[in-house]
């Protein structure tokens, strides 16, 4: 493989994590405010199909991607509801809107299915793009791209740098605390929750819109649940969570050159090597691995890799709010 065949694949794996990257963020958000959105399977497949429908109908990208972000916070809105509101459990009902999205989208993209549409044009940055390497890597992509670096970088500092956020992260920490301290918990979550799932709606729609343009039938399946498995490997950090994307990418690529190399190995081999690594890595950062692991380094070591590999969740991650 040449430098510039090398550089095109990991330009391609960039431009193929970036939905999963911004749906990352939007459940990092969710969840750090307390509220746990099993709805992203569901939510993305129902996006890319809106997003998609929307754009076609109106040959407008905007409302394309406005369409989807509508569809993702709704359904958070409905989790948030039902757990804030009718205390119901938000694993369940984000499980039903999951099985809702899926068939919604196969029933009302049906007469969509495989249609050209508007698509989200490469956008390379002058001058920018014309640095060796990281030029096409980083400044020859498009606008998905750039919006999934630019959601990375404001939500990590929102949530860690900025006041809000620290009301933010004290909602999903210790909500009592937060009340006391004048902050309104149920509609911090509220917000939260539905910016979070607008997010994932906008992530579905970059899939029919910019990476696998155009809708079908089950485009998506399946990233909802990776991109859930990703906030937990990336200590529900935005930054940890996009390395997490990436490193996804970079394995799915890896299992198609694998699958060239390797013509007669089965192709479902392959195809499993992306889930395996999101199991390895899960059982990675569990407490009791982590803990053997770092037992069999140098003492040195110890402090920095329990802060690498071990991670905890909100602490009031999924519980119900008294209400006030």
């Amino acid at each position: 493989m040449t430098e510039s065949e090398l550089i095109g694949v990991i330009a391609s794996i960039l431009l193929q994590a970036s939905p999963l990257i911004i749906a990352v963020c939007g459940e990092t958000i969710t969840e750090r405010v307390g509220v746990v959105n099993l709805s992203l399977d569901g939510t993305m497949l129902l996006s890319a199909m809106t997003g998609f429908v929307a754009a076609y109908l109106t040959d407008s990208l905007i409302l394309g991607f406005l369409a989807a972000a509508a569809i993702g916070a709704f359904f958070a809105l409905i989790v948030a509801f039902a757990s804030i509101r009718l205390r119901q459990s938000q694993v369940a009902v984000g499980f039903v809107l999951t099985l809702l999205g899926d068939d919604l989208s196969a029933f009302l993209g049906q007469n969509y299915t495989r249609l050209p549409g508007p698509v989200v044009q490469k956008l390379s940055i002058p001058i920018l793009a014309d640095i060796p390497i990281l030029g096409p890597l980083l400044f020859q992509q498009n606008m998905v791209f750039y919006f999934a670096i630019g959601t990375v970088i404001f939500t990590n500092w929102w949530i860690f740098r900025s006041n809000p956020g620290l009301d933010l992260r004290a909602a999903g920490e210790r909500p009592d605390a937060a009340f006391a301290r004048g902050v309104n918990v149920q509609r911090t979550r509220y917000f939260y929750t539905m910016i979070g799932g607008a997010l994932v709606g906008i992530a579905g729609a970059s899939y029919s819109l910019a990476i696998k343009i155009g809708w079908s039938e089950g485009a998506t399946r399946g990233f909802g649940w990776i991109a859930l498995a990703i906030v937990i490997f990336g200590g529900w950090s935005p930054i940890r969570g996009a390395l997490g994307a990436i490193l996804f990418g970079a394995t799915k690529a890896l299992a198609t050159l694998l699958q060239r190399a390797f013509p007669e190995v089965s192709v479902v081999a392959f195809n499993a090597l992306p889930w395996l690594l999101m199991i390895a890595v899960l059982l990675l950062v569990s407490g009791d691995i982590t803990d053997r692991i770092v037992a069999r380094t140098p003492e040195r070591f110890h402090k920095t890799l329990r802060r690498i590999l071990r991670v905890s969740p909100p602490g009031a991650l999924g519980t119900e709010l008294v209400e006030r």
